[in-house]
């Protein structure tokens, strides 16, 4: 089983918001499909597992030039007791480990080869190409009976020179739902490589189409992030494309919804969404449509020169798109002065940095993580904290119900200390085989080291009994530098 789903930040975003302390921001949630508990198995033992990435992880002394994790699932949930970390100086894993290749910069998964094993698809989009300094590279990574070994193929850029960061957006899926896994590869241009049908052993898909999208590809921007999901209830998976554009009702960014076909993705029907720079899908009504739930943590401003920037004069909103047989329907907007939503709107909160679904309470309704990263917690300034909404047949219920996790939540691990930025990724995932999403968050502990925190469900909410914390020490990384471990999620 499969949920695509592909979130990144582009880095001088993440700069401007971080006061420069992130060389990369990528900021992964789920796109759960619109019913089940999304769920990567790269061992097929049943338990879901996690993979990260550290992409600012030193490898033998090289700076920024990555690393990826995997947290096995067990009965238990995910910890760093179970787990694979690999480099691209691991064995049998394709290239040699460079300074500023970012290996894991972007993930996705999906069971590629056909053979009941996720595969892992690493995006490396800094890597040197010949002459070209941000060629990018993309790496699919095998599962087997024991996870992922290191064994894996290249997946070639097909127009080398025509655009740089081949790789930085992922995402995965079954578009022409002819139950095979697709992959969708996005680099700085506007145009879209779709991979059909999985792929051989020598990384060679069964077919490749490119498909375009209305994003400001001169602005070296390219999508900002990828979503997969079920948006229209046909079986076929579409996507949604944050990208830069004009300034609109809703901001500087705007997203688009291309449907899947029997020939797979199409520009032809595209419609555009409200704003927002990451995106989930999920039936949060459980109508059999997937909601599109796309967070907004930021407004834009305006430069003198008419270039977009990030204003976080806001303290964040999560515009929701409800589905229907016709595609995207009615909208919904919630922010942290909704209803009874914990905490206050405040200027730097960013509400919605990141975002994910799944049903925590197997009710049959997707439900919302959200993180906050900035979130002051007392004395603790961007401390962070992460909400969870709760679905039901009306929608996302912000009346009551909603739970609230900080590092200062008696019984979650750690503390609350400045910028450690808890909630920069959140995932709702299965990992302990109980059939309900349990709760995943990623933070900036110790100045950008970065961590995982696992919280997990109790069959009706989100519990701190049995929680875990898991450093950069628990998985072989390298405390130097800004590894950021968890700032990305496979989706």
């Amino acid at each position: 089983m499969y949920a695509p789903h592909r979130l990144a930040l582009a880095t001088a975003t993440a700069a401007a918001l971080t006061g420069g302390l992130f060389t990369v921001a990528a900021a992964p949630a789920t796109a759960a499909d619109s019913v089940r508990v999304a769920r990567a198995d790269f061992n097929g033992d049943g338990y879901g597992d996690i993979a990260t990435s550290a992409p600012g992880g030193y490898v033998a002394g090289l700076k920024d030039a990555g690393q990826v994790s995997v947290l096995y699932g067990t009965a238990s949930g995910v910890s760093g007791a179970k787990h694979i970390t690999l480099s691209q100086n691991s064995a049998n894993v394709p290239d040699t480990a460079e300074a500023g290749d970012k290996f894991g910069y972007a993930l996705a998964y999906g069971d590629f080869n056909r053979d009941g094993y996720d595969d892992l698809v690493v995006g490396t989009p800094h890597e040197k190409v010949g002459s070209d300094a941000d060629g990018g590279t993309v790496t699919l990574l095998w599962g087997s009976k024991t996870g992922l070994t290191g064994k894996g193929v290249t997946v070639a850029d097909p127009a080398p020179g025509s655009h740089d960061q081949w790789g930085r957006t992922l995402a995965a899926g079954d578009f022409d739902h002819d139950g095979r896994a697709d992959l969708v590869v996005g680099s700085t241009a506007s145009v879209l490589y779709v991979y059909r049908g999985g792929f051989n052993t020598a990384g060679t898909a069964v077919s490749r189409t490119t498909v375009g999208v209305p994003v400001l590809a001169a602005s070296d921007a390219g999508p900002m992030n990828l979503t997969a999901g079920d948006v229209n209830g046909d079986g076929r998976t579409d996507l949604i494309v944050n990208g830069w554009e004009t300034k609109t009702a809703y901001g500087w960014n705007t997203n688009y919804w291309l449907p899947g076909t029997a020939t797979g993705l199409s520009s032809s029907s595209i419609k555009k969404l409200r704003s927002g720079i990451v995106t989930g899908i999920g039936d949060i009504n459980g109508d059999g449509y997937g909601d599109i739930v796309s967070g907004a943590g930021w407004d834009w401003a305006k430069l003198s020169d008419g270039t977009p920037i990030p204003d976080s004069s806001t303290g964040g909103r999560v515009n929701i798109t409800y589905g229907s047989a016709s595609g995207p329907a009615r909208t919904a907007m919630i922010n942290q002065d909704t209803g009874n939503v914990p905490g206050a709107s405040e200027k730097g909160d960013q509400f919605g940095w990141d975002l994910d679904l799944g049903d925590v309470n197997g009710d049959g309704y997707q439900d919302i993580a959200i993180g906050s990263p900035f979130e002051d917690i007392g004395t603790a300034a961007d401390a962070g904290m992460v909400t969870v909404l709760y679905g039901s047949k009306a929608g996302v219920n912000t009346a009551s119900g909603a739970q609230s996790f900080a590092q200062s939540t008696a019984g979650v691990p750690d503390n609350d200390e400045k910028a450690d930025r808890f909630g920069m990724d959140v995932k709702l995932d299965d990992v302990n085989g109980d059939g309900k999403a349990d709760l995943v968050v990623g933070s900036t502990e110790n100045g950008g080291d970065g961590s995982i925190t696992y919280l997990p469900s109790t069959g009706k909410k989100i519990t701190v009994t049995g929680s875990r914390f898991t450093g950069v020490g628990n998985l072989g990384i390298s405390a130097s530098g800004t590894p950021q471990l968890g700032s990305n999620f496979a989706n």
